[in-house]
Parts: structure tokens; C-alpha cells; sequence
């Protein structure tokens, strides 16, 4: 039997950076995920969705090698913009900037494609002689103890380690297999994902368009082939999400651009539409003996004002910062416990903040989109609250 000082179950942007992480500061790693990742924009299967890192999450990339691959297909959000089109027609009638120059001579954070940041770990994994990355094998067994845990994969092996680290997604056979039960919240929404070129530059401002059914966002990539171009999330109720994703691809940018107030000009489809559904979903607790759980395993939100990921990797900032403290023992009940006591209450807060935000983003009738575009107003007015919005959205004091 192999034994290596931790197992990372889950080979998805959150595994993959832990898998860099741990290994970089020298534990050894084994990394498994069943499905390979696709490292292709162009493939079957590659992951439409984009990224967006925040300041925070800038030193753990650092640390685990993965930002100098990373900063050159790095597109800089130095503006958040929020738009409320909730009037009659859906064009903008309130629009309110959160800039990242009153906070610091940063951007607020960075964005990239999911189906880059997979290539670019992958190939930083290669890099490092400690990790062991297993495509297209599954976790199918777990077993702890107080001594430490083992793991069965699907190719038959058996591995010991000291710790198990769950970041196999929302359905998570390591959260499952550890007895940690999960609450689930449904909104009935589904959110569509692809990119788009439009004629009019975006400036680097990431913006988020609120009507009903959910917020149209606009995260800036670099340029595609000479053409400005944006990552876009677009949530809407369940059958209207269905609805649009069958459309043929003119009437798809139409409805698309309508639904943008057309703030960059026409919307140009260029890659395929993904679809997945919106919950949430929080894990009653983040350990068990000889497990942590990070990101989705943990805590799945809607992708609003991205919090998302951000939070994955502050998990793994955390979990990393005990281990490298006490290296002889991780995986042991006092440091789990101290993984958990940090973040589950900061988790478990920005859930309800996100909550709230997303049912506001929800609203239908006329009067509830007017109150939130009244409070949004009211809260920008304020410089202190406006700063204090900022910092908190960074997951920074």
C-alpha cells in the first residue's frame, strides 16, 4: 500500500490548486478525480464557466506556483459595476461603481476561463516531483481512524494517508462516505454560461445587471482576436434558463443583448452554452476524523459578486496554514477542529449574506425591483458603507 501525507479527492479548480498548494510546501500528494480534465476550449466537455480571483486569493496561487502561469491570460477587474434595469424595458437606470483604487493600488481581483486555469495547474503539477495526479480514477472507499485514514481508488489501489481532503464537488463521495450531513436550498433558477465578443471595450469592469430571475453578468476576458470579450453568467428561472439554451444562436444573441440593455453593443455568441441549476448548500460541518472538506464539498452558493471559489481557497489558506504550523500532525483531531471552528461561522455567514442578495437579484414585481434599486442607491451614497461593502466582498477587514 502507498502512503503519502495527503489524498485530495477531486481534480477541479479548488483540487487541483490544493493539490499544487500542499505540494509546494512539501507534503506529499496523491490527486485523484474521475473525469479528466478538459484543457480545450474547443473540446467536449471543457467548463464554460470563468473565474474570478480576488485580491486574497492571489498569495495562495503565489505560493503553490500557479500565479506567473496564470498572470499572463490574467484579465484585471478594477471596477465592479452594478446595474439595476428593473424598470419597464430592461435598460439601465441606475448604475453605481465600487473601485478598487479606494481600496488599494490593486485590481479587486483577476478573471480567467475555468477550462485555462485546469490547463495551467495541470501542466504546474507536472512541474512538481511530490504530487501524484490521477486522472479518470474515482474515490470509491474511505476508512479512518485515529492513526490515520485509508483510501480505495477505482483502479484498484489502496493509498494511507494522514489526511483525506474532500474537494469533489457538490456531491461529494467523501462528505457522504465521512457521515457529514448537508442542507440544501433550491431556487428554481438555472444559470447559463459562455462567452461573448462585443464592440465596445469593457474596460476591465466587471458588471452585474439586475432585473429579475437572476443577475446578467459580464466578467471582462482578454481580447478574442482583436474583439473586446466577456465571460457572461446568466441566471433565470428554470424553464426560461431551458428555454434560451435551445435558442438558435441568432436569437440567442438577441435576447442576449436585449437582456444586457445592450451596454456593450451587440453580443456575438462565441463559445458553446453551458446550464447548471442554482442552490445552495452548506455541509453541517467541514471534518471528520482524518477528513477536511473544502469548497464544494463544504459550501455551494450562486455565483454573485465572486464569492464562489474565493471561498474554496480561503479554505485551503486555512487548512494549509495548520498543516504547515504542526507538519508532524496534520490530520489530527485538534487541527481539524481548529479548521473547522475558522471557517465554517465565516462560511455560514457569507451564505446568508449571498442568500439574500440573489432573492433580491430574484424579484419580479415592479415595486420590490424599485426598493432595491432604492437601497442600492442608499448604501453607494455612503463612502464608509461603500468601503466597508468593498472589503467585504474581498473577504478582507
Amino acid at each position: 500500500m502507498e502512503t503519502v501525507d495527503v489524498v485530495i479527492s477531486g481534480g477541479g479548480v479548488a483540487g487541483l490548486t490544493a493539490a499544487a498548494a500542499f505540494a509546494s510546501s512539501g507534503f506529499s500528494v496523491t490527486c485523484v478525480d474521475p473525469t479528466p480534465p478538459v484543457t480545450d476550449e474547443r473540446s467536449e466537455g471543457a467548463d464554460m464557466r470563468s473565474t474570478a480571483f480576488l485580491q486574497p486569493s492571489r498569495d495562495v496561487l503565489e505560493r503553490a506556483g500557479l500565479w506567473p502561469r496564470l498572470v499572463p491570460h490574467a484579465a484585471p477587474l478594477n471596477i465592479m459595476r452594478i446595474v439595476d434595469a428593473g424598470g419597464a424595458e430592461p435598460t439601465p437606470r441606475l448604475t453605481r461603481d465600487f473601485v478598487a483604487a479606494e481600496l488599494s493600488d490593486q485590481p479587486f481581483g483577476w478573471n480567467f476561463p475555468n477550462w485555462l486555469l485546469r490547463r495551467e495547474m495541470v501542466a504546474r503539477l507536472a512541474e512538481l516531483g511530490n504530487v501524484d495526479f490521477r486522472p479518470g480514477v474515482a474515490t470509491t472507499g474511505l476508512a479512518t481512524r485515529a492513526s490515520g485514514a485509508e483510501v480505495t481508488l477505482s483502479d484498484g489501489s489502496r493509498i494511507a494517508a494522514r489526511l483525506v481532503i474532500g474537494a469533489d464537488g457538490r456531491d461529494s463521495f467523501i462528505r457522504e462516505a465521512s457521515g457529514i450531513r448537508a442542507k440544501t436550498t433550491h431556487y428554481g433558477q438555472k444559470a447559463l454560461a459562455f462567452a461573448v465578443t462585443h464592440p465596445i471595450p469593457h474596460q476591465n469592469v466587471s458588471t452585474e445587471i439586475h432585473r429579475s430571475g437572476g443577475p446578467f453578468t459580464f466578467v471582462p476576458l482578454p481580447d478574442r482576436d482583436g474583439k473586446p470579450s466577456s465571460a457572461i453568467v446568466w441566471m433565470e428561472r428554470g424553464p426560461e434558463a431551458e428555454r434560451l439554451a435551445a435558442l438558435p444562436k441568432d436569437e440567442f444573441e438577441a435576447e442576449a443583448t436585449r437582456r444586457s440593455g445592450g451596454i456593450f453593443g451587440p453580443l456575438t455568441l462565441e463559445t458553446r452554452r453551458a446550464v447548471w441549476p442554482m442552490i445552495t448548500r452548506l455541509a453541517e460541518r467541514f471534518t471528520a476524523e482524518r477528513t477536511a472538506l473544502i469548497a464544494e464539498a463544504a459550501h455551494v452558493i450562486p455565483p454573485i459578486g465572486a464569492q464562489g471559489l474565493n471561498m474554496s481557497l480561503a479554505d485551503l489558506t486555512c487548512l494549509l496554514a495548520l498543516c504547515e504550523k504542526d507538519p508532524a500532525h496534520i490530520g489530527e483531531r485538534a487541527m481539524l477542529d481548529a479548521y473547522g471552528r475558522r471557517r465554517w461561522p465565516e462560511v455560514k455567514a457569507r451564505e446568508i449574506g449571498i442568500d439574500l442578495l440573489n432573492r433580491a437579484s430574484m424579484m419580479a414585481p415592479r415595486p420590490l425591483r424599485d426598493l432595491r434599486a432604492g437601497l442600492l442607491g442608499a448604501l453607494y451614497s455612503l463612502p464608509p458603507v461603500r468601503r466597508t461593502l468593498m472589503r467585504a466582498g474581498l473577504g478582507v477587514r
